[in-house]
C-alpha cells in the first residue's frame, strides 16, 4: 500500500511561514492528484489545496495568495508553503495521494502546525 509521511509542522507565530512536506513511497510522477487538507480541534476535516495533472493547483478561498502547493517527482515529495499564517490556520494538516490503481484514497498521519504567539 502506499505511504504518505507528513512533517515540517511547529508553531509558528502569526505573520510567520512553514513549509510542510509529504513524502510518498510510490513514483507521484503517476499519481492521479495530491492534495493537503486540515482539522482544527473541534472542527471536520478541511480540503485546502490540490495539486494535479499538468501540476494544476486549486486552493480553497481562505489560503489562496498565501500558499502554494507543489511537488518535487525526483523526490516523490508534495509541499505546501504556507505564508502570512493566521491563528485560525492552526490544525492537524494531512496529506492524500489518489492513484489510478486503487479505489482508494490514501492518508498520512498528519503534522501540527500551530499559530501563536
Amino acid at each position: 500500500q502506499v505511504q504518505l509521511v507528513e512533517s515540517g509542522g511547529g508553531l509558528v507565530q502569526p505573520g510567520g511561514s512553514r513549509r510542510l512536506s509529504c513524502a510518498a513511497s510510490v513514483n507521484i510522477g503517476s499519481v492521479n492528484s495530491m492534495s493537503w487538507y486540515r482539522q482544527a480541534p473541534g472542527k471536520e476535516r478541511e480540503w485546502v489545496a490540490t495539486i494535479a495533472r499538468g501540476d494544476r493547483t486549486n486552493y480553497v478561498d481562505s489560503v489562496k495568495g498565501r500558499f502554494t502547493i507543489s511537488r518535487d517527482n525526483a523526490n516523490n515529495t508534495m509541499y505546501l508553503q504556507m505564508n502570512s499564517l493566521k491563528s485560525e490556520d492552526t490544525a492537524v494538516y494531512y496529506c492524500k495521494l489518489r492513484v489510478a490503481w486503487s479505489s482508494r484514497d490514501y492518508w498520512g498521519q498528519g503534522t501540527q502546525v500551530t499559530v501563536s504567539l
